[in-house]
């Protein structure tokens, strides 16, 4: 009896190895560091957010003043009475950035799928960089502290920030097919991760001198990434005169045998469209898909709002957690920003191994299920974590492999999988406009996220860890018809692997 396409056993690993060239290890690094880039600058400001709200407060407020900076000059600094109040301004500068993140992320898209992705991505690094240097760098030079100029400036850095996932996700998605794309994404979703451990290394390694260092140093370092990818990045094969994805599996499936290249696509079956690989048409330039055509395609909607409850959780963690360490443990500021680092490694590890577990099931939605499950309860474990370094560290990791690693996988494997199904065939340019949808919804979730989190924890910690717990069941609920229909996908495929036996 012949086994349906989508039930033969994936290719294997070392196929997937012969199939890469120097040019697919060169697009996987530039691509992943230019992302993690992106994400240390972020990471910048949540590492230094105590000693932002200290330069903020008032000398009473603050008895380290006489130590850094004469009496006078102190007190023309300061923005707020207390540093509840400067605190509450921090939330609402993660919230307007993300905002316009999100924002921005819905153009972004547009953008890439039209014009060339290496120029999007490097315009927004270099010019990125230069608003993280202007927000706390400079005004810190010239010691100008005005509220609407930050938001102003924040404002800006989102919008251009956004240019950054759609582009790389696109690129990926150009070189790396539906073959091992789980494991491959999962590991190279790695770089937001990366960017976190980046950007927490050189904050606490320079924030003896200043905060304003911080912004210096990785300012510098994003605007140097960015003049590398702009004269390095390959956003397609045929620039370097290799086949596109859609004529080497139309190949593969033609010949069949034990050559055909691993990153294509294996064949799929009618009922189980969603993840197949669309064909590109070398005669014609192809058109890029609408926007609301985009947000028509199967599950790019219901992954959309679960993400907005996900992403919330995950960019929680990753603006607050250096800040809940040093407030609820009292733990001094370098030592939580670098023992936060354990929080990314996680997700690191379980985006990695989610993404292999899928590519083996050849299914993401019942991993993805499985995994906010058990986050569930890290949450509530880790809620109450004792005052222990290395108790803290065990149980954040285990937090970010149930937390991050879905969310790296949703960001990036899935993205790719929804915008390169079969009802986008002949248009060829979706993919940075899915990515835009599913992200810039999430990150609409994740900002205001940011703001009832600042609101919350004012009531404390406890009832933050409660709000995420219900953020994370609601993930759940929203792609529990995914989830039904590929473990439906499942059983029927096993059944027909027990007949053809």
């Amino acid at each position: 009896m012949a086994v349906p396409g989508a039930l033969r056993r994936q290719p294997s690993n070392r196929g997937l190895m012969s199939h890469c060239t120097h040019h697919h290890i060169v697009v996987f690094l530039l691509t992943f560091f230019s992302y993690s880039l992106l994400h240390a600058s972020r990471k910048t400001f949540s590492n230094v957010k105590v000693s932002i709200s200290s330069q903020w407060t008032p000398f009473p407020q603050n008895s380290t003043a006489p130590e850094l900076q004469p009496y006078e000059l102190w007190n023309s600094s300061h923005l707020f009475q207390n540093a509840e109040e400067a605190t509450l301004f921090l939330g609402t500068l993660d919230t307007i950035f993300l905002f316009s993140y999100a924002v921005g992320l819905f153009v972004s898209g547009i953008v890439g799928d039209r014009l060339n992705l290496r120029w999007v991505l490097s315009f927004g690094m270099c010019s990125s960089a230069l608003v993280v240097f202007s927000f706390g760098t400079l005004t810190e030079w010239l010691h100008f502290y005005n509220k609407w100029f930050y938001c102003c400036l924040w404002v800006v850095n989102g919008l251009l920030q956004s240019t950054g996932w759609p582009c790389v996700v696109a690129v990926m998605g150009n070189w790396f097919g539906k073959a091992g794309r789980g494991f491959v994404f999962g590991l190279w979703s790695a770089c937001a991760s990366v960017g976190n451990i980046l950007g927490a290394f050189l904050a606490s390694c320079v924030l003896k001198y200043g905060y304003e260092y911080a912004f210096l140093v990785t300012a510098s370092v994003q605007f140097a990434g960015g003049v590398i990818v702009f004269f390095g990045l390959l956003t397609s094969p045929k620039e370097v005169g290799l086949p596109e994805l859609g004529a080497d599996e139309d190949e593969a499936n033609v010949e069949e045998d034990a050559n055909r290249p691993l990153m294509g696509s294996d064949d799929v079956d009618d009922d189980d469209q969603n993840y197949s690989i669309q064909a590109t048409d070398n005669d014609n330039q192809p058109k890029a898909i609408g926007f609301f055509q985009a947000c028509c395609l199967p599950g790019v909607v219901l992954y959309s709002l679960a993400y907005a409850c996900l992403k919330l959780v995950n960019y929680s963690f990753f603006f607050w957690l250096p800040f809940y360490l040093s407030s609820n443990f009292g733990w001094k500021e370098t030592e939580a920003d670098q023992l936060s680092i354990w929080y990314d490694v996680g997700g690191i590890v379980g985006g990695t191994i989610q993404g292999l577990i899928s590519d083996v099931l050849q299914k993401r939605a019942p991993v993805l299920a499985v995994s906010l499950l058990f986050a569930v309860g890290s949450l509530f474990g880790y809620s109450r974590s004792p005052n222990s370094k290395p108790i803290n560290a065990v149980i954040m990791a285990i937090t970010g492999f149930f937390i991050g690693g879905p969310s790296n996988m949703i960001g990036s494997a899935i993205s790719a999988d929804l915008g390169r199904q079969d009802l986008v065939k002949g248009s060829s340019e979706a993919l940075a406009t899915v990515t835009g949808i599913v992200d810039g919804t999430g990150s609409i979730g994740a900002a205001v996220g940011q703001y009832l989190v600042s609101l919350i924890q004012n009531l404390g910690w406890m009832w933050v860890f409660y709000f995420f717990i219900l953020m994370t069941s609601s993930t759940i609920l929203f792609i529990s018809p995914l989830i039904v229909r590929e473990i439906r996908l499942l059983l029927h495929e096993r059944r027909l692997r027990m007949l053809a036996e």
